[in-house]
């Protein structure tokens, strides 16, 4: 189950420890069943205002297409762990289940440090997302071509007797093949078997005796050798397509069978081990990306919150997981927090929410 949250800035009036507090204080008291949490965005570097307007324009775009490849990753997890029965387990982030690394968010100073520009930052993370989604696609591709694969001969092997594959329905004691003598294999309508057990010996004149015999059935067909005279089958199949049942071609070769047997198992054990390496790749990219992803938050969050409240930076970043029946309190707390001119824009309905509020879905 998806969980919702909104991360959220607020302009600090005063000082920021006494804005929590009052925020702290209006959650308990109207939205008792949201979680709160601070979201600590470190002093980044500001730039000029031309800078953060251009960079402004990019990051609700750049905002997508990051949010777009975490969720594609996690949807192809839900969807191997369903096909392979694995128990879903939390997603993390080095270990810790994202929902924790966002509500205790720590910027990793390392990989981006505070002191870099914010297009670089934002770039750097855009440039890295876009290689795994690459890696992903590919990845995801050899998989999907190795079950398609698998999945044309299943249907080979599962459809009606008329066009199906016949090779696993017959064993080699069905068939009689010598120098005068051969075994066809005749398509029944379900209907029609007893007019075929009792006409089949008499469609021409070289057919032996109580030699049919029921190999399969399905929904709607059955499966019936039947032996004669080699010379007579092409007349036996004439007569037996006049009275509805159909000769399917062919011929048991042991040597072919192992083969198509052989490269069945290959492409079950090829499909097994793309899955999981592709399942273990998901996860580790996925706390890649949602970690990459967060970072960007808190950079889009702090350019936004500079050109709404001005500068120098002084605003109270949060996350918020409101359940669905508080969210309408939640936003009218957040804009009596809010000083006349920037709470109109708690007012809007807008789930784009951009810069001052965002929202993310974490499993």
């Amino acid at each position: 189950m998806a969980s919702r949250y909104w991360v959220a800035s607020l302009p600090v009036p005063n000082s920021a420890s006494s804005l929590w507090s009052r925020l702290q204080e209006s959650i308990s008291k109207q939205a008792f069943d949201t979680h709160l949490y601070r979201f600590n965005i470190p002093n980044l570097r500001v730039g000029t205002l031309d800078s953060l307007l251009a960079l402004s324009d990019d990051l609700l775009k750049s905002n997508s297409f990051i949010e777009g490849v975490s969720h594609k990753i996690r949807r192809q997890i839900e969807e191997m762990e369903r096909v392979s029965g694995v128990v879903s387990s939390s997603l993390t982030v080095d270990g810790v289940p994202v929902d924790s690394y966002l509500t205790r968010f720590v910027w990793d100073e390392a990989k981006y440090p505070t002191m870099s520009p914010l297009k670089e930052i934002v770039d750097g993370i855009h440039v890295q997302i876009a290689k795994i989604e690459d890696d992903f696609k590919v990845r995801v591709a050899e998989y999907n071509n190795v079950r398609s694969q698998l999945n044309a001969i299943n249907r080979k092997q599962s459809g009606s007797l008329a066009v199906r594959d016949l090779s696993n329905l017959v064993k080699p004691q069905d068939i009689i093949a010598s120098e005068h003598l051969a075994t066809l294999l005749a398509v029944v309508p379900k209907y029609s078997q007893k007019d075929w057990l009792s006409s089949y010996e008499t469609l021409t004149a070289y057919v032996v005796p109580r030699s049919s015999k029921k190999l399969f059935e399905d929904n709607e067909y059955a499966l019936y050798t039947v032996t004669l005279f080699i010379r007579d089958a092409d007349n036996f199949r004439t007569k037996a397509r006049d009275r509805g049942f159909q000769i399917r071609d062919f011929e048991y070769n042991l040597e072919t069978q192992e083969g198509r047997k052989q490269e069945l198992e290959k492409l079950m054990q090829d499909q097994e081990t793309l899955r999981s390496s592709l399942l273990q790749w998901c996860y580790a990219s996925y706390g890649e990306v949602f970690s990459s992803w967060m970072h960007f938050c808190a950079v889009r969050l702090f350019a936004e919150s500079i050109l709404r409240y001005g500068l120098p930076p002084s605003f109270l970043s949060v996350v918020l997981a409101p359940s669905v029946k508080s969210e309408k309190k939640v936003r009218a707390i957040l804009e009596q927090l809010c000083d006349s001119g920037n709470s109109a824009f708690w007012k809007s309905e807008d789930d784009g929410g951009v810069g001052v509020c965002q929202r993310t879905n974490v499993l």
